[in-house]
């Protein structure tokens, strides 16, 4: 095992190297750079611009140097806890995302344990008893799920929220905390925003997981090694438990390699439409309005991420599930 985890850990540096490369290229793709796109706007609103202090912001911050210097400054900034300047908002990287990091991470693990708790019950019960009234009504419930998007659900609750109680659900926290230090009275605030968001955003994935827990479960339950456990005289939930639901897991654990990078790119439509302060719309106007630092960071946060996240699910799995073996291609 830890040679397994040795070997993935060493395998990361080039993978992330490779990423790091890739993600500098497109986000250089688009023509033209921050700098040229305020222009085009100041421009469109007919306003005059200082070719001269354009000259000099372009060289303040470095966007007159050649792309590969521009990479290797970004690429050995971060390896120092760098991670350059945002244009857009005229801070560090670091200082833009820190609260928005943290509130973004507080929304994906409450979906992730709501989406866990809703779906492990209900995927079990559905499982265990196939056909049943229960099992139609909740795979008829977990089809709307599915077929739902979020930010539809997101607009019906905010009109349902503002039709019938006059009240707006919008938003992470209430307006008097927006922009102010982390504090015991805005916790409090956040905790009554998340049930919205949480809801919204766990509806699909709960739906999805249901699905997939209620097949692999029914795929366990009819195999010999299930009738022989019942021949010898274990009870229905014992011979449940001890084997075929350990093994229906898989699908839980495998998740964590796609639950991670969420905490950066988490829902970033719904985010847009409820309000919400977190790093989703964040990454997408960095996108268009070519803030390639802080695009860039937000980037490879989703790489690392997911390569670790990919890592913690394999090697859960492997403790999970005995039939799974790591590096066993690698003994023959």
């Amino acid at each position: 095992m830890l040679k397994y985890i040795a070997y993935r850990l060493m395998v990361m540096i080039p993978t992330l190297l490779a990423i790091s490369v890739l993600v500098f290229v497109i986000i250089q793709l688009p023509p033209g750079d921050f700098l040229t796109t305020q222009i085009a706007e100041l421009q469109a609103q007919g306003q005059d611009t200082n070719s001269a202090k354009i000259e000099f912001l372009r060289e303040q911050y470095g966007l007159n140097k050649p792309l590969w210097e521009q990479y290797a400054i970004w690429l050995l900034g971060m390896l120092q806890g760098d991670f350059g300047y945002s244009f857009e908002y005229d801070l560090p990287v670091s200082e833009v995302v820190g609260d928005r990091l943290f509130l973004s991470f507080v929304l994906s693990f409450a979906t992730i344990i709501f989406t866990w708790a809703m779906a492990f019950p209900i995927g079990v019960y559905s499982a265990v008893n196939q056909y049943s009234p229960g099992d139609h009504a909740l795979t008829f419930i977990g089809f709307l799920g599915l077929a739902t998007p979020n930010f539809l659900l997101a607009l019906v609750m905010m009109y349902l929220a503002k039709a019938h109680f006059g009240i707006s659900i919008g938003g992470l926290m209430d307006p008097e905390y927006i922009d102010q230090p982390f504090s015991y009275g805005k916790f409090i605030s956040v905790l009554e925003h998340l049930w919205v968001p949480v809801i919204v955003i766990g509806t699909s994935g709960t739906a999805g997981m249901i699905r997939r827990l209620r097949a692999n479960l029914l795929d366990e339950l009819q195999k010999q090694y299930v009738t022989t456990a019942r021949a010898k005289g274990l009870t229905p939930t014992r011979a449940l438990i001890k084997y075929p639901l350990r093994m229906a897991l898989n699908p839980f654990i495998a998740d964590i390699g796609n639950l991670l990078p969420q905490v950066v790119s988490g829902a970033a439509v719904v985010s847009m439409v409820l309000s919400l302060p977190t790093t989703g719309p964040m990454l997408i106007e960095a996108l268009q309005s070519q803030d390639m630092y802080l695009a860039g960071s937000f980037l490879m946060f989703l790489a690392m991420l997911t390569v670790v996240g990919v890592l913690i699910s394999d090697i859960a799995l492997a403790a999970l599930d005995p039939r799974i073996r790591l590096g066993a291609g690698n003994d023959k």
